[in-house]
């Protein structure tokens, strides 16, 4: 069994309890996810069986999509709504639409960001949510992160009651980024606490939520012995150019990880290599030596 399922992952669940299941339901080990989603994030989160976890990396590289929720007057320990209080203030007034989404446009663009405590970044061999549970403090490692995207969704609620606002959002953004931390970054252009109330990925890896499944979809799919879940490695790579390899490329070249030479292809570009029309390795131009060489083998994809 080889391919991508693009899975609906439920509040509650970790992504590792995911492969877990997954593992169960498919009676393979070969199971692997594409980028950790928060216990408190739902929504996109791809999942390579058998092959097609050669193309992790490559998958979890790839751009990400959110919608989510800001809350404007509090700030809490996980910057998520998971978290105990940590600043609480009432908002004499709302902020307008307008302010609203000039912050956000601020934002888009290049970033550095501090991952938070309550997150699985390691320091000294340790994940920092667990220095975070000893009440230990450590010095967190930057990362640079890219915004493509990020704007206001519909009308903000203001409860003048609380003295709280929602502020609902959408964001493209490149790999590695704290989406939660993000919600921290925009209260503070506003000068107030905040934090991220609610949040689902849309989009991962060319899937958006729209097709994806649910684990409950997924079991009961295998007991009918339907298979539409899972996506061909062929499917996920579609966007890369594709050469059909002769029988000597093939049996003299590729099946023993040798170098090809083309001169028809984009250099810039990746490229499947095919045989059958089914990929069979992924192949990256080397300028030095003006040739193809391999980056991920998956002689082993039917």
């Amino acid at each position: 069994m080889n391919g991508v399922i693009p899975l609906h992952k439920e509040i509650g669940l970790t992504s590792s309890d995911c492969v877990y299941k997954l593992r169960k339901i498919l009676h393979t080990k070969k199971v692997g996810h594409t980028g950790t989603l928060d216990p408190l994030v739902d929504g996109v989160l791809p999942i390579c069986v058998g092959q097609s976890t050669k193309l992790v990396n490559r998958l979890t590289g790839s751009p990400k999509e959110y919608e989510g929720e800001i809350t404007l007057g509090t700030s809490t320990t996980t910057e998520d709504r998971e978290g105990d209080a940590v600043e609480d203030i009432k908002l004499e007034q709302a902020f307008t639409n307008e302010k609203l989404q000039e912050t956000f446009t601020s934002m888009i663009g290049d970033l550095t960001q501090i991952p938070p405590m309550y997150s699985a970044v390691k320091v000294n061999g340790k994940k920092l949510y667990e220095y975070a549970r000893a009440g230990l403090k450590v010095e967190r490692p930057e990362r640079q992160i890219h915004l493509y995207d990020f704007y206001m969704m519909g009308e903000p609620v203001f409860e003048k009651a609380t003295g709280k606002q929602t502020v609902r959002f959408h964001v493209r953004c490149s790999k590695g980024t704290y989406v939660r931390t993000l919600a921290v970054e925009f209260g503070s252009l506003l000068g107030v606490p905040s934090f991220m109330s609610e949040l689902t990925r849309t989009q991962s890896a060319g899937f958006d939520l729209k097709d994806t499944y649910k684990l409950s979809d997924i079991k009961s799919m295998i007991e009918s012995e339907e298979y539409g879940f899972l996506k061909s490695i062929d499917d996920v790579l579609e966007d890369l150019p594709a050469h059909e390899l002769t029988d000597e490329e093939w049996e003299v070249n590729v099946v023993h990880g040798g170098f090809l030479e083309f001169s028809q292809y984009d250099t810039k570009k990746n490229l499947r290599v095919t045989k059958n029309n089914i990929t069979k390795a992924i192949y990256k131009y080397d300028p030095k030596d003006s040739m193809w060489k391999p980056e991920t083998m998956l002689l082993n994809n039917e």
